[in-house]
């Protein structure tokens, strides 16, 4: 990414204060999106946040014959899949790179047309996210796959059928791509080590919806009983709660108050634990979840990402901004992407003192303890933030560097804002109406 592109100048030492809302949840919309190329009738899914992941996947549904169009209320799509059909190599190409979700339509297209092409996938650079195990598990249910210079070419000579799969760890990605394809699949499928995060549990809501046969048991295994023919579904995705925590991280490190509506406290528990044990407060209701600094010093930590239940490691790198106002010590350790913690690096840029280690600095589970990479941290605070010239490395991260200008004294520049869109809806638009001082340049927005 070019440091000339899409520079947003944030003027910072400014309570956030406000109201904002937050949509349906970026980790479930697009798959419920797929999901719906599986029906043989149309599917209504409402709360849709526009967001470019939402986009990439309208694109590529129409490419393949399912016409997408605005519903009756606002944030709603209806999804008909009547007339599905191959779609041009070149114009599938045209969107490689720019989402990883392309690799759930193997499973839709293999059963809806026999055959699949999947390009190069992009998405954030936050460590390895190898799809090889995508493609093992479709052998497993009968694929054939050709890899081409231009990406991969996949093909079902005969109905797909179930199997039995444990995952060496419990992959959402993984486990949305069983999903999607077993329900169609002949015979039971049975996942063992599943991921099992809310926006799991509510793709497979939509899938039962459809016609589809799945049971969860309370120990990570899933059992998918495949059927002959799926209808469609009328769904309201569940709320964003990694926006949600977003927000309430905002508000924390800016010294503010923010009202998510929205935001639902179920989803967000282990957050909100955590949020209460550095010395946020928060307040719940029917409408949503109001996030606010109350005054006083904030409370150093002990902190390790996890799989769900555990702390989400999308929820790490924005309260990481607020640690750095935390008296004390720290530890952080990454147990789920290697590279996470390097955004890091430009707030220690802006005053932060943040050291990163290779060891595992706490004792859960870790993907990569003995491989050498820096996972774990500790924040010393509290620190006072200045503002600097910032490139936005990925999407958490670039949510996090937005929070650091918003609480540093002076401007910064933070480059390559539309990234920010793969996962934020409207963010500038929120930003204005909690009083940031944000402008691009040339153009002044609030």
């Amino acid at each position: 990414m070019t440091v000339n592109d899409d520079v947003l100048l944030v003027h910072g030492g400014t309570p956030l204060e406000g109201e904002i809302r937050v949509r349906g949840a970026k980790n479930l919309v697009p798959k419920a999106m797929v999901a719906a190329l599986l029906g043989s009738e149309p599917s209504r899914l409402r709360n849709v946040p526009d967001i470019r992941d939402v986009r990439v996947v309208r694109g590529l549904l129409q490419l393949h014959g399912v016409t997408v169009r605005p519903g009756d209320e606002p944030g709603e799509l209806v999804l008909d899949p009547t007339h599905v059909e191959s779609a041009n190599v070149a114009d599938i190409d045209a969107h490689a790179g720019s989402s990883r979700i392309p690799i759930l339509f193997c499973g839709p297209l293999l059963h809806r047309l026999g055959h699949a092409f999947i390009p190069g996938l992009g998405g954030c650079d936050i460590g390895g996210r190898p799809i090889d195990f995508h493609f093992d598990v479709l052998r497993q249910f009968g694929a054939t796959i050709e890899k081409r210079a231009d990406g991969q070419y996949l093909e079902a000579p005969q109905r797909l059928r179930g199997t039995k799969i444990r995952l060496p760890y419990p992959s959402v990605g993984a486990t949305e791509q069983v999903l999607l394809t077993a329900v169609l699949a002949e015979g039971v499928t049975e996942l063992s080590n599943a991921a099992v995060e809310p926006e799991i549990e509510d793709l497979i809501c939509v899938l039962q919806k459809m016609g589809a046969i799945i049971a969860m048991d309370t120990d990570r295994t899933i059992r998918i009983t495949g059927v002959d023919k799926l209808g469609g579904y009328n769904h309201r995705a569940l709320a964003d709660r990694l926006e949600a925590a977003s927000w309430a991280s905002a508000a924390l490190a800016t010294e503010g108050n923010i009202y998510v509506h929205g935001a639902q406290q179920r989803s967000m528990m282990t957050f909100l634990n955590t949020y209460r044990k550095v010395g946020g407060a928060f307040e719940i209701d029917d409408e949503g979840i109001r996030f606010w600094h109350p005054g006083g010093q904030l409370k150093s930590i002990a902190l390790e990402t996890d799989v769900h239940p555990g702390f989400q490691t999308d929820w790490q790198q924005p309260l990481v901004v607020a640690l750095t106002q935390a008296t004390g010590l720290s530890i952080i350790h990454e147990t789920v992407y290697e590279s996470r913690l390097g955004f890091t690096s430009a707030l220690n840029q802006m005053g932060a003192h943040i050291q990163l280690y290779r060891e595992c600095l706490g004792s859960s589970a870790c993907r990569f303890g003995q491989r050498n990479f820096l996972h774990s941290a500790v924040v010393s605070g509290p620190t006072r933030l200045q503002g600097a010239d910032l490139v936005i490395p990925d999407l958490r991260g670039g949510f996090s560097y937005l929070i650091a200008a918003l609480a540093a004294q002076g401007t910064s520049r933070v480059h390559g804002i539309e990234l920010i869109n793969r996962g934020y809806e409207n963010f500038m638009e929120k930003l204005m109406e909690l009083g940031a001082k944000v402008e691009l340049p040339g153009k002044a927005l609030g």
